[in-house]
């Protein structure tokens, strides 16, 4: 294989992760992909360098989800974030923790009183302010990634 091509195909690891998608010619998984990881947790979307990069969606067992951008695996950018509780978190992300602006809506679909809304680091709120523009971008995002990942 020349170091520009590439390939579809699955592997599964010994660890029981499956992975099924395209590899570039070094072998790492490579543009766009499904992943299964034996806890039940799956990633489909981007992949670059072997790991989840770009925009995709990330399921937990417990019903956790995350659509958004990813970067070196990571939760990284923009996206939204739902808890299995239903509480969502729409905005940045920095290293897969909530980080930078956005917007907490409970389960009952109430943002707080206080709305909860504002800058956040490393998920604690810090400061209120408006983020509509951030809010917007993350709903977008998230929307994106859906439709990439053929999801409802």
């Amino acid at each position: 294989m020349s170091s520009g091509s590439v390939t579809y195909g699955s592997f599964k690891y010994e660890d029981s992760t499956l992975y099924i998608g395209e590899w570039d010619g070094r072998g790492q998984k490579s543009g766009l992909g499904h992943l299964q990881f034996a806890n039940g947790t799956s990633y489909d979307g981007g992949f670059q360098n072997g790991l989840c990069s770009g925009l995709g969606i990330m399921k937990f067992p417990d019903g956790a989800k995350y659509e958004g951008e990813f970067s070196q695996g990571w939760f990284h950018g923009h996206g939204c974030f739902w808890r299995a509780d239903g509480m969502r978190f729409e905005g940045e992300f920095r290293g897969g923790r909530i980080w930078g602006r956005g917007l907490v809506t409970f389960s009952d679909g109430s943002n707080g009183f206080p709305r909860n809304e504002g800058y956040f680091q490393d998920c604690r709120f810090m400061k209120r302010m408006n983020c509509g523009d951030t809010i917007q971008k993350a709903q977008k995002v998230a929307m994106t990634a859906r439709a990439l990942c053929d999801e409802d």
